[in-house]
């Protein structure tokens, strides 16, 4: 048992941890959020929250989630992060930012056609 919990713990050590850039899309009005993870698996936390009425940074997502249901939205990964690990100084925050910035400025999330502020 303790030799299982052991493989299982080096497993998860060994685990690559993604971050990138994610949409939310509403297929019923076709509003969108952008957002960015340093772990991208956070998706799975999001809908879980979404799904429990607890998402707390941005009510405007939770009250069309509420109001349309699950099925009508989607999660998609937009772009994944580069690790830059030749670069001495690469700051994987900023670098994550930068990234999210770029579809923002690309994809226009506000007002009517999405939730990001």
């Amino acid at each position: 048992m303790m030799e299982r919990k052991k493989e299982l713990k080096e497993q998860f050590k060994e685990t690559e941890v993604e971050a990138g850039v994610f949409q939310i899309k509403n297929n019923r009005t076709d509003r969108i959020l952008i957002g960015s993870a340093a772990n991208l698996k956070i998706l799975n936390g999001i809908k879980f929250m979404l799904d429990t009425n607890s998402y707390m940074p941005n009510r405007e997502l939770q009250a069309d989630w509420n109001e349309f249901g699950s099925d009508a939205f989607t999660f998609e990964i937009l772009e994944k992060l580069q690790k830059k690990k030749q670069k001495k100084k690469f700051n994987e925050m900023e670098a994550l930012l930068e990234l999210e910035k770029k579809w923002v400025e690309r994809l226009q999330p506000y007002g009517e056609r999405g939730y990001n502020r």
